[in-house]
C-alpha cells in the first residue's frame, strides 16, 4: 500500500487528501495549484498547515515546486507528542484543529497541542463549536481517557488573532463501531456567546435576542456569556455566538456566527447574529440526524478506521464536502459506505431526506501493517 500514490489536480479539497494520506501511508502529488491565478501556487495557510502535518508526524517527505503549484507529499509516522504551531492568521485554528482531530486517535504517543492564531472566524468552525460537538461524538466512538478536551486560553479574533488553543487528546489502538441511528428528541440548549475589545454587554444583548427565537420551542436554555480582558482578548475587536442542542440519544446539533472581521464588509448587530444564529441552530435540527453537517467527514473517518465490525450513522442531507470527503476515502481506503435514503413521511414536517450510512471498518492497526 505505502508503494501506490495518488494524484489530483487542484487546490480543492487539500487538507482532506494529505490528513488521508497521513492515515493510509499513500504518497499523494497535487498539480495545478491554482495555476491559472495571478498569484499561483500555495497560499500562505496551507503552506502553515503542512508545517504543521511536518510537526506531528516523523520522516515525511514534503517536496513543492518553485512556483507552489504542484506539492508532492509522502507521509511518515504519525508520532504525536507536545507541539506547539503558530497558526497563519488567514484561517482560523479551526482549519487545522479539524485535520488534528481526525489524526491525533491514531498517533504513537498522546498529543499534546498548542497552537496559536484566530480563535474565531466567520469561514472556520470556531474552537468553541470543536469542543462541543467533535468531542463529544469521538466519545461515543470509544476515544476518550484523561485530559482529552481542548481549552480556549486566549481568544483572538479575526484579523489580528492572538489566541491560543491548547488541544489534548489520548491514543487509542482501536476505535468502537457505533450503531447512531436514532437522534431522539432535543432536550436541551447550551451554548457561548463571547466578546472581546468591545463591551461586555454585547454578549448579553446577543443572549437575550437568540432566547427571544429559542424560548418558544424549548424551556432548558442556558447560554455563557464569555468577555476575556486584557492579553487574553487577542489584537482584533469582535463577538459570536455558538450554539449546540442536545438529544436525549446523546447527539449533538450545532450552529454558530461570528461578526465580520474588523475593516471587512458592513458592521452586525449583535441583536441580528443572536437572531440568525438560533435560525440556523432549528435549521440544523430541521435538517435531522445524529451528527450536526459540520462533523460528518469525521464521523466517516472513525466509521471507516473504527475495528472490523459494522457501523450505521444516520446523517441529515450529505453537505458536499461530505460527499467529496466519501470519495477520497475510496481513493485511500478502498472503503465503499453502503447509502440508505430514508425518506421522510408525509405528516412530518422535516427537512430533506436522511441518509443512513453504513460501512464496515478497515481497522487501523490492519492499515498499519501494510504500511510496514
Amino acid at each position: 500500500m505505502a508503494s501506490q500514490g495518488l494524484s489530483y489536480d487542484g487546490c480543492n479539497f487539500f487538507r482532506q487528501r494529505l490528513v488521508l494520506a497521513t492515515l493510509s501511508g499513500k504518497r499523494v502529488k497535487i498539480k495545478g495549484v491554482r495555476s491559472r491565478e495571478d498569484n499561483p501556487g500555495l497560499r500562505d495557510f496551507e503552506a502553515s498547515f503542512i508545517r504543521l502535518l511536518d510537526k506531528v508526524t516523523n520522516g515525511s517527505r514534503i517536496e513543492i515546486n518553485q512556483t507552489g503549484t504542484v506539492l508532492f507529499y509522502q507521509p511518515g509516522l504519525l508520532y504525536g507528542g507536545s507541539v506547539e504551531h503558530d497558526c497563519n492568521p488567514q484561517r482560523s485554528i479551526g482549519y487545522y484543529l479539524e485535520a488534528l482531530l481526525m489524526l491525533a486517535p491514531f498517533m504513537k504517543t498522546s498529543l499534546k497541542a498548542t497552537l496559536r492564531g484566530v480563535t474565531n472566524d466567520p469561514t472556520d468552525p470556531t474552537v468553541d463549536l470543536l469542543k462541543s460537538t467533535a468531542v463529544p461524538l469521538m466519545k461515543q466512538f470509544g476515544i476518550d481517557g484523561e485530559g482529552f478536551d481542548i481549552k480556549v486560553v486566549k481568544r483572538g479574533m479575526a484579523p489580528g488573532g492572538g489566541g491560543e488553543v491548547v488541544f489534548k487528546c489520548p491514543v487509542r489502538r482501536s476505535i468502537k463501531p457505533v450503531q447512531l441511528t436514532e437522534p431522539g428528541k432535543i432536550k436541551r440548549i447550551r451554548g457561548v456567546a463571547y466578546s472581546v475589545r468591545v463591551s461586555p454587554q454585547m454578549a448579553n444583548r446577543i443572549v437575550d435576542s437568540a432566547r427571544s427565537v429559542l424560548n418558544q420551542f424549548l424551556p432548558d436554555i442556558y447560554i455563557y456569556t464569555d468577555h476575556m480582558k486584557g492579553a487574553n482578548s487577542g489584537k482584533s475587536p469582535g463577538f459570536g455566538l455558538t450554539l449546540v442542542a442536545e438529544t436525549l440519544n446523546g447527539c449533538f446539533l450545532s450552529a454558530e456566527m461570528s461578526s465580520t472581521p474588523q475593516g471587512q464588509g458592513d458592521p452586525v448587530l449583535p441583536e441580528d447574529l443572536g437572531r440568525n444564529c438560533a435560525k440556523l441552530l432549528l435549521e440544523e435540527v430541521h435538517r435531522g440526524g445524529c451528527v450536526d453537517s459540520s462533523n460528518q467527514s469525521l464521523a466517516l473517518l472513525l466509521m471507516t478506521l473504527g475495528q472490523q465490525d459494522v457501523s450505521k450513522v444516520l446523517l441529515g442531507p450529505l453537505s458536499p464536502y461530505t460527499i467529496e470527503f466519501l470519495r477520497h476515502i475510496r481513493d485511500f481506503f478502498q472503503i465503499m459506505f453502503k447509502i440508505e435514503v430514508q425518506k421522510p413521511l408525509e405528516d412530518e414536517r422535516k427537512g430533506g431526506d436522511k441518509v443512513l450510512m453504513t460501512c464496515l471498518g478497515v481497522g487501523y492497526s490492519n492499515i498499519n501493517k501494510s504500511i510496514k
